[in-house]
């Protein structure tokens, strides 16, 4: 279909939400299906304009629970896009920003989003504007931010086994990890604690419970890629 868009020579600003989640063993990302033209009816990624009073961050929390439900998450800033010709609308400046989060929201698409779905990450479909780049450059810092940060403890649950953490490293960064040695990787980082606390798994012996030290978003101190 055809349609007409008045070109502006003003440079507007816009924020994007790369989210990430962990579903059944599968990395799974936050898309909604546009309303509106350009690229009606196409899937996006969460986001919007930013208004004139609002900082970026709060622009892009409130765009993403507007048009998903998904409220109260951290988000990191990724980067800025702003090629020519990325927005068919005029110069169009996007502010990209990353999150993982639970996989158990209510999502609940409004504003001009049709709908907003959980897509794996190997299976997306044709996107608009150019948020397949987005993407691509925000798995790769996520897969940065698993090895160096404490982020993992946005979707783990408060207490979890050494086992649950090294199935959501797999995931993320797409490769199968020595258990032996993802486990002495992951004492050198002195990323946790331990509980007095067991889970009990079927017939499996039972499994030592933890939790993360810092309870915020955090550096670690071995600013490398320890596990690729």
């Amino acid at each position: 279909m055809l349609y007409t868009i008045e070109m502006s020579s003003q440079i507007s600003n816009t924020v994007d939400a790369v989210v990430f989640t962990v579903l059944n063993d599968s990395l799974k990302i936050l898309l909604v299906q546009r309303k509106n033209n350009p690229f009606k009816n196409k899937f996006a990624l969460p986001g919007g304009f930013v208004n004139a009073d609002e900082e970026l961050e709060d622009a892009v929390k409130r765009e993403l629970e507007e048009e998903t439900g998904v409220k109260d998450v951290f988000l990191k800033q990724l980067g800025t896009y702003g090629t020519i010709g990325r927005d068919p609308r005029g110069r169009v400046i996007s502010n990209a920003f990353i999150a993982l989060v639970n996989p158990n929201y209510e999502l609940v698409a409004s504003t001009d989003a049709k709908q907003a779905k959980w897509f794996d990450i190997d299976t997306l479909p044709n996107l608009a504007f150019d948020h397949r780049k987005i993407i691509n450059d925000a798995l790769d810092e996520l897969k940065f931010e698993i090895q160096t940060t404490n982020i993992a403890f946005q979707i783990l649950p408060k207490r979890f086994t050494l086992t649950q953490l090294q199935q959501l490293y797999e995931t993320i960064l797409d490769k199968e990890l020595d258990k032996r040695n993802f486990r002495k990787r992951i004492r050198k980082l002195e990323l946790l604690n331990k509980t007095n606390q067991y889970y009990q798994d079927g017939a499996h012996r039972p499994a030592l419970l933890y939790y993360f030290k810092d309870k915020k978003y955090c550096s670690i101190k071995e600013k490398v890629h320890v596990f690729l």
